[in-house]
């Protein structure tokens, strides 16, 4: 069958009146408009779908967890992609919304992001939609210790379970990957995540100082109260020290981060800032050298990439993660942020480092970002969705990108 040919048996959808590739639905609890890993990763992919042609849907809960009184519209378009909102109710651990199987029939593939409750009831539920399937990882659910027994046995019962309603289990990361190839092998595949490397491209100072940034949702796993430990030791061994924590209020409040700020004496020292678009990130990268991480877990170590894309060097707490990053690029450095002192001596040497190394350093950490860009990484799920979508609607492929995925 010919590539026209296996288009024109897809039908249209609300927002593609005249499109004719394959509907992808993607299902992830949280979107637009919330920003995060996760949903960076949902929204960069979809971007580069709907480039090489594909129709794109994205169906996620219909209030976000940092709001949750405020209900969002049931249906939106944005940048092209189809955004279905529903309702649900019980934890933000494991939201309950059932109603996702109305916005999923019609799909040529469900793509499913973290392994949650859509994960599980899209696959004991498959006779409600007998669509094809797969699902990413994005880090599982262990992303800290707490309830660790249970959280084994609930991953070797119903995750196993689950799992076997789909075509694959995509690892965004190596350690991912050989997690799941224990419940799912032979079809636990790899596709790290990309990162888009030209929002913060070239932004970070350009003369070394004594500034640095994290970046990210503030959650007890980010462990920023071992980075406030490790610029109290900095503090007071140099003025010039400054942290920017930048992100947007998790399982932590700003306030609790105020506090935590304040017992450590680093008032003046340290500027919390939130729910910044990302020009405002942008600015505020462009007065640092550094980026910090002392995250005890991370599914993919994007935030440091993107860093690198700016021209930050990375240092970054020993998780799996990260160390696996370490190992291709000589540019990140690997510390132990529980204790403070061994920390405060890297991202001290990590300044000398950008003192020394100047320009080329900063060739270097920006052209070892551009291996994630996004362009690569969607043609890798183009691959894995050509295996999985009936001979009927697949092919669109082999249609190139024109150009970098953005």
């Amino acid at each position: 069958m010919t590539l026209t040919a296996k288009l024109q048996h897809t039908g249209p959808t609300r927002v593609y009146p005249q499109a004719k590739g394959p509907l992808v639905v993607h299902v992830v609890r949280q979107f637009y408009p919330n920003r995060g890993g996760l949903e960076d990763v949902v929204m960069n992919l979809c971007r580069g779908l709907i480039a090489r042609g594909y129709r794109v849907r994205v169906v996620t809960l219909d209030r976000l967890y940092l709001k949750p009184e405020t209900k969002l519209p049931a249906f939106e378009v944005h940048e092209g992609i189809e955004i279905v909102r529903v309702p649900w109710s019980g934890s933000t651990r494991y939201p309950l919304a059932p109603s996702v199987f109305h916005h999923v029939r019609d799909a040529d593939l469900i793509h499913v992001h973290a392994i949650d409750f859509f994960f599980d009831a899209l696959s004991l539920g498959w006779l409600l939609h007998r669509r094809p399937m797969v699902a990413t990882t994005h880090g599982g659910f262990f992303h800290t210790t707490k309830f660790a027994l249970i959280k084994k046995i609930w991953f070797q019962t119903l995750t196993r379970m689950s799992a076997l309603g789909y075509a694959h289990i995509i690892g965004c990361s190596r350690s991912d990957t050989a997690l799941f190839a224990k419940i799912a092998p032979g079809r636990t595949v790899t596709v790290e995540n990309g990162a888009d490397t030209a929002k913060f491209a070239d932004c970070a100072s350009q003369t070394a100082t004594r500034r640095m940034v994290t970046i990210g949702r503030f959650s007890v796993n980010k462990r920023i109260d071992r980075l406030l430990d490790a610029m109290r030791v900095l503090a007071g061994e140099h003025p010039d020290w400054h942290l920017d924590v930048i992100g947007v209020p998790g399982d932590i409040t700003e306030e609790a981060l105020s506090v935590a700020i304040a017992e450590r004496g680093l008032e003046g020292r340290v500027s919390v800032h939130c729910n910044l678009d990302n020009p405002g990130i942008a600015g505020l990268i462009g007065g640092a050298s550094i980026l910090a991480s002392a995250s005890e877990y991370e599914g993919f170590g994007l935030v440091a990439i993107e860093g690198m894309s700016a021209g930050l060097v990375p240092v970054l707490h020993a998780n799996e993660a990260y160390r696996l990053l370490a190992e291709r690029h000589d540019c990140v450095t690997i510390t132990d942020f529980t204790d403070p002192k061994k920390a405060a001596k890297a991202l001290a040497d990590a300044f000398d480092a950008v003192e020394a190394g100047g320009a080329l350093l900063r060739k270097t950490l920006m052209a070892q970002a551009q291996i994630y860009s996004w362009n690569g990484v969607t043609d890798q799920y183009c691959g894995i969705y050509d295996r999985v979508i009936p001979d009927e609607t697949v092919g669109l492929s082999l249609v190139p990108s024109e150009g970098p995925i953005h």
